[in-house]
This record gives C-alpha cells, structure tokens and sequence, in this order.
C-alpha cells in the first residue's frame, strides 16, 4: 500500500509577496488503536493472548512516559529513539530566567535502522 498525499496552495511566510506554490501533504487512511494492535502481535504468535500483549503495550507506554519524564533517552533499538524537547522565551540573563518560560513541550522520534529502511522505501500516490 502506497502513503496517500494531497496538494496544498500555501504562500511563502517569510515573503507574503511571493507567489503561491503547491506543495504535497501527507493524508491518512485511517488509524489503528493499541487494542487492534495488540490482536494483531497475538494472531502472529501461538504462545500469547492479545490481552497479555495489550497488558504489555500498556505497561510499555507506562514505562516510556516515566522515563521520558525523568529526562532519558529511551531507546527502542531498531524502532527508534524518544526524547522529551522544550522551547522557550529568550531571557536577558541567566538570573532572569524561568521555568515559565518554557512554551512548549514535545516528544521527538528519530527512526531507528528498521524506520529507516522502510521510509527510504516507501511508494506515494495522489488522493
């Protein structure tokens, strides 16, 4: 199955008078829950049920929120890594800083080999 993509009209932020460019956008054909994933980890093994995997997955998000939180790396091998990234409000000097101003907080997810791969194989076709 190919990743579907869109085409999207959007001008150039850093100059209003430039003209308008196409530009694709990614569209999704759905979604799948930790539930459905779990049955699906199950119907490719005889020795577990899918709510052991999903009692497992669950534990897994558990434990990565924890140790996110506690501001490690996590590593999950060929899969990827996750780190906790902020952004915040410049201050004139150290003393004048913050924690409130700090604006924002993600995860970030580098791909690891396996990702990699499957994203520099990847097909695309217009919606």
């Amino acid at each position: 199955m190919n990743v579907k993509y869109v085409l999207a009209l959007k001008g150039n932020p850093g100059n209003p008078d430039a003209p308008k460019k196409y530009y694709a956008q990614t569209k999704s054909v759905g979604d799948i829950t930790l539930k459905q994933i779990s049955r699906e980890i199950a119907e490719n093994s005889s020795t577990v049920s899918d709510t052991d995997v999903l009692a497992v997955l669950n534990d897994l998000t558990k434990i990565l929120n924890r140790h996110l939180k506690n501001g490690e790396i996590v590593r999950f091998g060929d899969f990827g890594t996750f780190q906790i990234n902020i952004k915040s409000e410049g201050a004139e000097s150290e003393e004048k800083f913050t924690t409130a101003m700090i604006t924002d907080t993600k995860v970030t997810y580098r791909p690891g080999s396996d990702v990699r791969e499957m994203l520099n194989n990847i097909k695309f076709e217009k919606l």
